[in-house]
């Protein structure tokens, strides 16, 4: 198969840079698609990231309603298994409970993602429901990190990380309801946005706390492919039950210019959760760089009750996972989770909360309120708060403590030990903040590390405008230039 480019040019090209190159007419979108098909091809027997290819959408890019005038051009793309739905396409959301699920409609964010140019030409892996931290189930797959295959790539957005990660696409689909977008894109080395909540719509589905928690959005490897995601997939549908924000001028040209002089505050001190002294020597490394480019940088934390923020964060995921369930269930005309088809912890997970009361959440909301006042508070002094993606070194691949796999019996413990690791991404989901994952540091073990900036509600522009300005500093050169094991334009 003779290819469009050859894959050190393909790798050279963001999906921003892709699309000029179309809109010249060097390449057409379908040569795209071929080149990302090939990319699966070669990358996926390591990595298992890539569970199905449209191979219609590959041939003819126009098909499903893509605008190839859009800024996107016809450029591939990839979904995660999860989330939006495409209609007629499989979404089996990585449970063999759904196997065979295809979707009756597309979503709202899908036709926006399709008007914006984007060609949808595949699925990529997560964990079942996305509840755990990594898309290993030896009965459905294992996704491995193309760093170092034997280690995960978290999650949930494991496939679309590893994805974009190796060179396949150079932006692909993501969600987070607790880090899902953030976490795999600091451990694979892609940058990776959180919106604030009312950025992206989740309609026709989850007019609740579901999409309260849980945001849409995408893994890339440019600042500028991530603000023309944000800037032509954003905006409510008809009836949405909450505003969505709008921005002043587009991000994609707020980039352009630095922000002002920054007030940063660093924190690895998480209510009980601490991280790795590694990882705290990378943060204030990293914290160093940016008082290099004008910003005042010092130790700070909001003055929350973040180990009651945790409780209700775990009372909202166990509520709202288990109506998740339920809802599952119902379809198929089932009372419960069969232990065949549904994971042990998914199953425990539905007991604990299939009978919560309205006393229950609005407890849990009360905290949410009061968490999301205190971070308020502390952002009208500080602009952006930074953290290590993590608090732990990445696990290896079958760490079956935090998988869904797992056979610790109390649902609690199984929640605390995530947060143990994974203690610096939630509350922003809690919150509504945005939250940005920068690929500039490693782990010990020579993985990518990522370093979380978050900011006040609505202010991803803010965040967009520091990852960019990062960007011209390093020259573009994210993880100092170093490309994974595992990728496109691998020599050998």
């Amino acid at each position: 198969m003779t290819l469009a480019m050859t894959w050190e040019e393909w790798a050279q090209h963001d999906a921003c840079a892709l699309a000029a190159r179309v809109r010249a007419g060097e390449v057409t979108a379908a040569e795209l698609a071929a080149q990302a098909a090939a990319g699966v091809a070669l990358t996926n027997p390591a990595t298992s990231a890539v569970i199905e290819l449209f191979d219609d959408a590959v041939a003819d890019p126009a098909r499903d309603g893509t605008n190839l005038d859009g800024a996107f051009a016809g450029v591939p793309f990839l979904m995660k298994d999860l989330g939006p739905t495409l209609k007629g396409r499989l979404q089996e959301m990585g449970s063999l409970l759904m196997r065979g699920n295809r979707a009756a409609s597309d979503s709202h964010l899908t036709t926006k993602m399709r008007q914006a140019g984007l060609n949808l030409v595949g699925r990529t892996t997560t964990p079942e429901f996305g509840v755990c931290s990594s898309a290993e189930n030896p009965a459905v797959y294992v996704t491995r990190n193309p760093w170092n295959l034997d280690y995960t790539t978290c999650g949930s957005s494991a496939g679309s990380a590893a994805a974009v990660a190796s060179g396949v696409v150079p932006m692909a689909h993501a969600t987070d309801g607790g880090g899902s977008i953030r976490i795999p894109a600091g451990v694979n080395g892609n940058l990776g946005l959180k919106p604030s909540r009312g950025v992206f719509s989740i309609a026709p589905y989850g007019s609740d706390l579901t999409s309260i928690v849980s945001i849409q959005g995408c893994q890339s490897r440019t600042v500028r492919d991530t603000a023309t995601f944000v800037d032509r997939c954003r905006g409510g549908a008809p009836g949405e039950f909450m505003p969505y924000w709008t921005a002043p001028e587009p991000y994609a040209t707020l980039i352009e210019r630095d922000p002002g002089r920054l007030r940063i505050a660093l924190s690895h001190e998480w209510g009980d959760y601490r991280a790795v002294p590694h990882h705290v020597a990378e943060l204030e490394r990293i914290g160093r760089f940016l008082e290099g480019l004008g910003h005042h940088v010092e130790w700070a934390l909001p003055a929350v009750d973040i180990r009651a923020a945790f409780e209700a964060q775990t009372t909202c995921y166990i509520t709202n996972f288990a109506q998740t369930i339920n809802g599952l269930l119902a379809l198929k005309g089932l009372e419960r989770p069969p232990e065949d088809r549904v994971e042990p912890m998914n199953v425990r997970i539905w007991e604990a909360g299939r009978h919560a009361g309205y006393t229950e959440r609005a407890a849990m909301q009360a905290v949410f309120n009061s968490t999301a006042r205190g971070f308020g508070a502390f952002f009208e002094e500080w602009d952006i708060i930074l953290t290590p993606i993590t608090a732990l070194p990445t696990p290896r691949v079958g760490t079956t403590e935090y998988l869904t796999i797992s056979d610790e019996p109390s649902v609690h413990a199984w929640f605390e030990n995530l947060w143990r690791n994974f203690a610096y991404t939630p509350l922003a989901n809690l919150c509504g903040l945005p939250a940005l994952s920068m690929p500039l540091a490693w782990n010990e073990h020579g993985l990518p590390l990522g370093i979380q900036a978050q900011a006040a509600q609505g202010r991803d522009g803010l965040l967009l405008q520091l990852a960019a300005q990062v960007e011209r500093a390093i020259r573009g050169q994210w993880n100092d230039g170093r490309r994974p094991g595992v990728h496109v334009a691998a020599k050998g």
